[in-house]
């Protein structure tokens, strides 16, 4: 357990010590925007590669145990975390301000301008229900935390880069998904979504779903049932 609170707090430190502070300014003044990318993704990586291993190799004690009833809720609740991973993927970057001026949210821009943050958040926090035991509150509580905490730090970021353009996507979408729809800054158009992102994720979660016990040595379905 030792470990993987270490490789928690190297990764909470290499997110939010690095990234997220003055840190960044010095180290991009020596290696360039570019090089500190490319030394940032190494070391995310690295840490993320430690931070599993770590979980894996732990010792757990149980918190709770889920019925079998919400365990196939929450294997049900995991496909928009999918759809949402799609999107992700398969769009372009909702949060690339300033590139295209005026151009208003459209898509999944709608439903959430974090697409990839939102579907981290949800998947660790439903397998963080799912599991309920010491070292998956260490894991996926880490990867919850950096997930919510990193919406309004990417917002910041875009805030100070254009201001105008980012006061644009703000007004009209929303980090919380459907939060901008249902505050009536926005609407939904299921049409601007396609049908690639979508076919996708639905085909992507039920083969995680079906292979889940191969993958990861746990039978969702028959463990709910």
């Amino acid at each position: 357990m030792l470990l993987l609170l270490l490789a928690a707090l190297l990764w909470l430190g290499l997110h939010f010590g690095l990234a997220g502070t003055g840190l960044r300014g010095i180290a991009v003044a020596r290696l360039g925007e570019g090089g500190f990318r490319a030394a940032f993704s190494l070391l995310s990586v690295a840490s993320l590669v430690l931070l599993i291993l770590a979980w894996r190799g732990a010792e757990t004690q149980p918190l709770w145990f889920a019925p079998a009833g919400l365990r196939w809720v929450l294997a049900f609740a995991m496909l928009p975390a999918f759809l949402l991973l799609a999107f992700a993927l398969l769009g372009p970057n909702p949060t690339a301000v300033g590139g295209r001026p005026g151009q208003p949210a459209r898509g999944i821009q709608r439903i959430t301008r974090h697409p990839m943050l939102s579907a981290i958040a949800l998947w660790a926090a439903i397998h963080l229900i799912g599991n309920g035991d010491t070292a998956s509150l260490v894991f996926f509580g880490t990867l919850l935390l950096t997930a919510l905490a990193g919406m309004p730090a990417i917002d910041a970021k875009l805030a100070r880069r254009a201001p105008a353009e980012w006061a644009r996507l703000a007004a009209a979408t929303s980090a919380l998904p459907f939060g901008a729809i249902l505050a009536g800054r926005n609407r939904l158009a299921l049409g601007e979504l396609g049908w690639r992102a979508p076919l996708l994720g639905l085909l992507a979660w039920a083969a995680v779903l079906h292979l889940h016990p191969l993958l990861f040595g746990v039978p969702v379905l028959l463990a709910a049932s």
